[in-house]
């Protein structure tokens, strides 16, 4: 099983036709996280329970995301997330999908937009697990169109 870090390409087709709408208070986003057994990378579609994350302080379907509304800076186009947190949990993760809960196209209404590769199983034992978000810029924010 692999976890390969990367835009998903058929969020990319999906983006074409208008199905994601990341202003703030738009479509509700959410970030899942996955064991190692899992297999994401760029053909990942939807969101899936196969191989998600189970631990004390974690849901099925992961956290919601507050996004950040999208702006350019020179001829790049960006947008970001804040840092999610899931407090005093007990959780080992490999990666993990960002999704879109409300888009209603191509194959269901959880369409996978990214995936993040964390390098590693991550753990929180009783602590926080903490996805950080890189820096809201055109050079590093976590989704960005140049």
């Amino acid at each position: 099983m692999a976890i390969t870090q990367a835009i998903c390409t058929s969020f990319k087709v999906e983006l074409m036709g208008g199905q994601h709408d990341f202003r703030t208070g738009a479509d509700a986003m959410k970030v899942a996280l996955y064991t190692s057994s899992a297999t994401l990378g760029p053909t990942t579609t939807d969101y899936s329970a196969t191989n998600e994350v189970a631990g004390t302080a974690y849901v099925a379907g992961g956290a919601a995301l507050t996004q950040v509304t999208p702006i350019s800076s020179g001829t790049t186009a960006f947008t970001d997330f804040a840092d999610v947190t899931w407090a005093a949990s007990t959780i080992t993760a490999r990666g993990a999908i960002i999704y879109n809960t409300e888009t209603d196209g191509g194959s269901g209404t959880t369409e996978a937009i990214a995936v993040l590769d964390f390098g590693g199983d991550k753990i929180s034992t009783a602590g926080d697990f903490t996805i950080t978000f890189p820096a809201a810029d055109a050079s590093n924010a976590i989704l960005r169109i140049a």
